[in-house]
């Protein structure tokens, strides 16, 4: 071969490359949100023969079938709170021209006023992204830690790191995964975590295989669940301890007992502290915490539905029943007793609200049931959300309560019970000059058609420009709903959105 050949073989193979490379790698779909530009996660892809792609955390779909090449392809195109135009005959979609190694973009239009940002947990958040060859943040953007599902966050700052603990998981080898809580740790933002706009790396607590592990192995039984919440930061002496409440289940809707849990370093798992009675009603740990400081006191404010529960940050505290107080309008020592229950007036008949030791709790289901004894009247409530533009009621499931700097307000966002589009499945948000309220109008921010999306978390040390944007979660999950097929890898997962506070759709 001459050196002229050999040349030109050489250049031929150099410019050969690119398209063999070109020819094996997927069609691209990015879907972006018309507003920002920005990919956009969980987005339906539909073709004419019922065959379906969802876009990952970049807003991106990888489409790779060998019959399609070089022919134009109509997908349906549909998400929970963003649409796409319709054509002439109410399709709400677009044919493309497949070529492999080829993309295209298309625009989506966000009704939800909340932004979805990408998928917290899981295997393959950026599946697509790296099967085109596109940039992904994570550190394990395909095994996400082993997890193919996990239910409901529990956040706290401990010890400078972001403490996760979940509750049950899904693993790839089997259905069954764990049920006792699992845990990780991610760093914060600006202390060698990733900016919560682009995700979160997670560093999961694991067994000697590398698997999740259980992080409150407090009992051997098969079959028992035990998940926790009201996780928190109290003192302990002078010392920082990370404490819960671990609630032990036969099955859902069947619990067995409760324990306040403390966080072990070097075990690296929850120990049992302190059982509670099984059947005290409400002064433990619960649902989402936040911290309130009054009059030089730092509490923990308990919140299911609004935070009227709250106890000092101490682990001596939390532990003693009798330390813990309800928001109430009861009378001291007061129960909730129907039209028996014994508000508190003042001299001038006015409704006095405070927080009390061993008095009944008062929230939005107490009130509806002073108001309709005729005890309370409408204005004097504090939990009674409505609608904004509508004045329905808003039936508050579970929320997260937080105080907001760039508003000077406590900030709630809450899951809707019987929500118009799905049972769980929309998000509300709220303001209050108080974390007790009053709680009055409220906007919705995020809508699940005929899906849930459960027990939302604020996460207040991700929030950026002084406050104006906040970020919160929740679980995406087919259940508690009609649909029979959940949607491929985002099912039983958390998802995570971001809100701008600036928005004039929220006042």
């Amino acid at each position: 071969m001459t050196a002229r050949t050999k040349a030109l073989s050489l250049l031929l193979f150099i410019a050969l490359v690119p398209a063999a490379a070109a020819a094996d790698t997927p069609f691209q779909i990015r879907v972006i949100d018309s507003e920002t530009g920005r990919g956009v996660p969980l987005v339906e892809l539909r073709t004419v023969n019922e065959v379906s792609y969802i876009t990952d955390s970049n807003g991106l779909a990888a489409i790779d079938e060998p019959g399609w090449t070089g022919r134009e392809v109509f997908f349906h195109v549909e998400s929970h709170g963003y649409t796409y135009p319709e054509d002439g005959f109410g399709y709400s979609g677009t044919a493309v021209e497949v070529e492999p190694g080829g993309s295209v973009t298309l625009e989506v239009e966000r009704d939800n006023i909340a932004e979805r940002l990408y998928r917290i947990t899981g295997e393959g958040h950026y599946r697509d992204s790296l099967l085109t060859g596109e940039a992904v943040p994570l550190d394990d953007s395909v095994r996400g830690g082993g997890v193919m599902g996990q239910d409901s966050a529990q956040t706290a700052i401990y010890r400078d790191q972001l403490y996760w603990i979940w509750g049950d998981t899904d693993l790839a080898g089997y259905p069954l995964g764990v049920f006792q809580s699992t845990g990780a740790v991610s760093q914060l933002p600006g202390q060698g975590g990733l900016d919560p706009d682009e995700g979160v790396n997670l560093e999961y607590f694991t067994d000697g295989n590398g698997a999740p592990k259980p992080m409150i192995p407090i009992r051997e039984d098969t079959g028992i669940l035990i998940w926790l919440d009201g996780l928190m930061v109290v003192d302990d002496d002078g010392a920082e301890r990370l404490a819960g409440r671990a609630e032990l289940l036969h099955s859902l809707g069947d619990p067995i007992g409760h324990s306040l849990v403390v966080f072990d370093d070097e075990q690296e798992t929850f120990t049992e502290h302190t059982p509670f009675d099984p059947d005290e009603p409400w002064r433990y740990p619960r649902g989402q915490t936040a911290v309130l400081e009054e009059d030089g006191v730092t509490y923990n404010l308990f919140s299911l539905r609004f935070p009227i529960v709250r106890a000092e940050a101490t682990l001596d505290a939390v532990s003693d029943p009798n330390r813990y107080e309800a928001f109430t309008c009861l009378e001291p020592g007061g129960r909730m007793n129907g039209a028996e229950s014994p508000v508190m007036r003042d001299d001038a008949g006015d409704l006095v609200w405070a927080w009390r030791e061993d008095t009944d709790p008062v929230g939005q289901n107490e009130e509806q049931t002073l108001l309709e004894a005729g005890l309370i009247d409408a204005e004097e409530t504090r939990f009674q959300v409505r609608d904004a533009e509508s004045g329905d009621s808003v039936n508050i499931h579970r929320s997260s309560v937080q105080f907001n700097e760039y508003l000077d307000q406590w900030v709630l966002i809450g899951a809707e019970e019987y929500g118009d589009s799905s049972f769980l499945g929309e998000i509300w948000y709220a303001e209050a000059p108080d974390p007790t309220g009053p709680w009055d109008e409220a906007t919705r921010i995020v809508t699940h058609d005929d899906y849930s999306f459960y027990n939302p978390v604020q996460h207040p040390y991700f929030a950026q420009d002084g406050g104006r944007f906040i970020y919160f979660e929740g679980t995406y999950t087919h259940q508690f709903t009609g649909r029979d097929t959940p949607t491929p890898r985002y099912d039983y997962n958390q998802i995570m959105y971001r809100l701008d506070l600036s928005d004039e759709r929220l006042r």
